[in-house]
């Protein structure tokens, strides 16, 4: 698959799984849906669902989907799969497909996903999809898979994560704005005693770094706590093949 994002997980499986596939709780902390919900369907087909995403205050592009799990396997891992398709023009993501597993270990479960899709608009949505989807996509699944990992962990709801990183971003922000103010007025810092004059600039300095390096705080999803690259040869799991014949 294209894309791959794996965080390691200190809960419940049971509990996990619930989060994950139920679509109330699925929207709350996955920043790449605003809205899912299951569609009506007959005994013994796969789930079939609706989803939408706000990609602006005033866009709001859908899709439709289909999904299905394994909740029980021999080697008692799970896995889920789904196929998915927008037909909005204004959608750059045609269509994809994907899977999740979700692999017990001591103290927790590696959950995991891999997923690969087609952009429209031709050439053009091929070079978008390379400059800015694609490593949105990427950046904006592992910041929900921390997000879901906190709310397991440490009972931080996802709304209150969200302002959790709200608040930290805009410090930091505000910060940088602050040592960049402070460092332009240098002609003025060499007025003070030579002492001061020295140290001023290199606690800006200081403070800069940290800003912009500094990990997040642990109670701030953050991207990078997730693995991005798998640690083996990876392969899509049978399910998502038999989804891939379903019309």
């Amino acid at each position: 698959m294209g894309l791959y994002i794996e965080a390691h997980i200190r809960a419940d499986l049971d509990e996990l799984w619930a989060r994950t596939q139920d679509p109330g709780q699925h929207q709350r902390w996955d920043l790449r849906f605003t809205e899912i919900t299951y569609l009506p369907r007959a005994e013994g087909e796969p789930r079939r669902f609706r989803y939408a995403t706000r990609v602006l205050p005033f866009l709001t592009v859908a899709g439709t989907g289909v999904s299905a799990g394994e909740r029980e396997r021999p080697d008692g891992t799970r896995t889920s799969a789904l196929r998915f398709a927008s037909p909005d023009p204004l959608s750059l993501l045609a269509e994809g497909s994907g899977y999740w597993r979700y692999v017990p270990v001591p103290g927790g479960v590696r959950f995991l996903t891999g997923y690969d899709y087609r952009p429209r608009w031709g050439a053009v949505g091929a070079l978008a999809d390379r400059l800015v989807l694609r490593p949105l996509m990427g950046w904006a699944t592992a910041w929900s898979f921390d997000r879901l990992r906190l709310w397991l962990e440490r009972g931080i709801t996802p709304e209150r994560a969200r302002w959790n990183w709200l608040a930290e971003m805009a410090a930091r922000a505000l910060t940088i704005a602050g040592c960049g103010t402070g460092l332009s007025r240098g002609p003025v810092l060499g007025t003070l005693a030579p002492t001061v004059a020295f140290l001023v600039p290199l606690l800006l300095v200081v403070a800069l770094f940290l800003a912009l390096v500094k990990s997040p705080l642990a109670t701030t999803p953050a991207a990078r706590r997730c693995l991005r690259t798998p640690p083996a040869r990876v392969t899509a799991p049978r399910i998502l093949r038999t989804l891939e014949k379903q019309p």
